[in-house]
This record gives C-alpha cells, sequence and structure tokens, in this order.
C-alpha cells in the first residue's frame, strides 16, 4: 500500500523514477531520483506543523544553509494529501550520515564537532532572521514542554521502569530544574532549533555537513541543541575534546555558558523515558529504554548533588 503512495506521489510531483523504500522511522522515507520522498506518519504532526517545518526548511535554504530543500509539489504546495496520507519531497542529499543511533563514525570526531557547531551557529543565525507567517506553528521545547505537567515527549516520571526511590530522585531533579530554568529565562538564547542533530540526522560529505530530518524542530533553548548531540557523546573517552570543540565552533554566534550547558544535557536526558513509553512495542526498545532510564537517573542524580554542594 505505501508503495502504490509512493509512486502515486511522485507521478503528482512529475518525478519520473521508481520510488525506492530506504527508511522506516517517524515517516517512511523513498528516494526517487535526486529527491526523497515522504510518507508522513499518520497523527505525528498535524498539517499546520508540516507546513510550518517546510515553510522554515525553504527559508533556511534560501539563506545558504546546505540542507534538503523542499520541492513545491501540485499547485505549488510543500506538502500535499496523496492516498489519504500527506506527502513532502526533499532534495537527496549526498554523503553518510555522521554515525549510527549514539556512534560517530566520523574519521575525525573532533573536527566534526567543530564543523556541526559552526552549523548550529549558522541554523540559528539564519532561524532568527525568519519572519514566520501568521500561521507558523511549531512544538515548543522550552519550560514547560521539558518539565511542565504535560511534557512534549511524555510524563517521564511515569516510565514503568523507575522504582520509587528512583522516581523520587527524578521528580526531585525535575523540580529543582525547572526552578532554575524560570529564574534563568530572561537571560537565554531562544529560538527556532532543529532538536535532533543526533549522528544519524547529520549527513557529512567531504567539508560539508548537512543537517536532513527537521521533523522535531521547535522553538526552545539554542543550547539545547548542542546539549541533545553532546548527551549521547557523554560515555566517550574524548567527550571532554567533543565538547569543547563544539562550542569552540559554535561561538562563532555566542559564548557558552557551561553550567546551563550542563542543565539542559539534563533536560534532554529526562526526555527520553518519556518519548519510549510510547514505543515499547518496537525492536530494542526494552534495551533503549534501560539506558535511557539509567542515563536519566545517573545525570538527575549528578545534578541534585551539585546543588546540595553549592548551598550555603
Amino acid at each position: 500500500m505505501k508503495q502504490e503512495i509512493a509512486e502515486a506521489a511522485a507521478r503528482a510531483w512529475g518525478l519520473a523514477e521508481t520510488p525506492v523504500l530506504v527508511a522506516e522511522r517517524e515517516n517512511t522515507v523513498y528516494r526517487v531520483g535526486d529527491y526523497a520522498l515522504r510518507l508522513h506518519r499518520d497523527g505525528y504532526r498535524r498539517l499546520p506543523q508540516l507546513q510550518s517545518e517546510l515553510v522554515w526548511m525553504a527559508t533556511l535554504a534560501r539563506g545558504g544553509l546546505d540542507l534538503p530543500a523542499p520541492l513545491p509539489g501540485p499547485e505549488g504546495a510543500l506538502i500535499a494529501p496523496v492516498k489519504g496520507r500527506m506527502v513532502s519531497v526533499l532534495r537527496w542529499m549526498p554523503g553518510a550520515p555522521a554515525g549510527t543511533g549514539p556512534e560517530l563514525t566520523v574519521p575525525d570526531p573532533v573536527a566534526f564537532a567543530e564543523a556541526l557547531g559552526r552549523m548550529m551557529a549558522r541554523l540559528h543565525d539564519l532561524s532568527d532572521g525568519f519572519t514566520p507567517p501568521p500561521d507558523f506553528t511549531r512544538p515548543n521545547w522550552r519550560a514547560e514542554g521539558l518539565l511542565g505537567p504535560d511534557p512534549l515527549w511524555g510524563r517521564f516520571w511515569d516510565n514503568p521502569i523507575w522504582t520509587d526511590a528512583q522516581r523520587d530522585v527524578v521528580l526531585a531533579a525535575r523540580a529543582a530544574a525547572k526552578a532554575q530554568l524560570n529564574q534563568l529565562a530572561p537571560t537565554l538564547d531562544q529560538g527556532l532549533i532543529h532538536a535532533d542533530l543526533i549522528p544519524d540526522n547529520v549527513l557529512v560529505d567531504g567539508d560539508r555537513v548537512i543537517p536532513i530530518d527537521f521533523d522535531d524542530g521547535a522553538w526552545g533553548y539554542r543550547d539545547f541543541e548542542l546539549a541533545t548531540f553532546l548527551l549521547r557523546q557523554r560515555a566517550r573517552p574524548d567527550y571532554p575534546q567533543i565538547r569543547a570543540a563544539l562550542i569552540k565552533g559554535y561561538s562563532t554566534r555566542r559564548a557558552v555558558d557551561a553550567g546551563v550547558l550542563d542543565l539542559m544535557i539534563l533536560c534532554r536526558a529526562l526526555t527520553y523515558p518519556g518519548w519510549i513509553m510510547t514505543r515499547m512495542d518496537t525492536p530494542g526498545a526494552e534495551a533503549k529504554a534501560g539506558r535511557m532510564t539509567d542515563t536519566a537517573l545517573n545525570l538527575a542524580q549528578t545534578y541534585l548533588t551539585t546543588l546540595e554542594g553549592a548551598r550555603p
């Protein structure tokens, strides 16, 4: 059925090649010649959110950011229904992912991290110059979306893996982090962010560093962008060098406060135990859930210990 939809969509966009399935993630992705054709997951994003994602990407591409620019389809629309599924088409980008899952596979991870930081800075600069249309809408990854009573990715403290004692630690860290975020809010750099620049979502083609999969793009803290990448690299022996290189690359935009960055790494870690709860029927989910909850708990414990040590 999906293949039939993809073939019908290719015809609607005027693409002659036969779609070839390349990925089944949040969206189903086909390659059609020089383009990526996406069948958007039912119910994951509302149409205004999908349209806003594509308008933003088109603006970034016009500004010179190297990314998969949307291809207008029927009657100039960036997204259109085909046989009951919402479809969009993006330019196919060269290169290979910087890694698989959390693992970086690039030859020089430190150099890559610096280049990634520069790309993040460019993405944020261009986004600040973007004037969204009146109907523009994307999720909000700020304090309430991260730590409020109904977080974007679910009530992570309700994950059944937690013991009562572990849940108490997570809830204490959530409350303290929320208070700190509210206090820091006036000083934090905020705006549109990609929000998922993990190794899978960054292509490397020679010196080019290309962000893909803007599906989770949102309003949020700019340091949260850096934290999303760094969280998955913390176990590496060269993590201090990778972190320093990412910050150095991003410094073309502004300096990064180490304490704020650590807070954002904690906030990002807390999102994943909520995210996995709705995906426990997917392959490998149990192992992922264990890793995600372990990471979140360890960071929560460290955060609370640091706060306690800072008290007079």
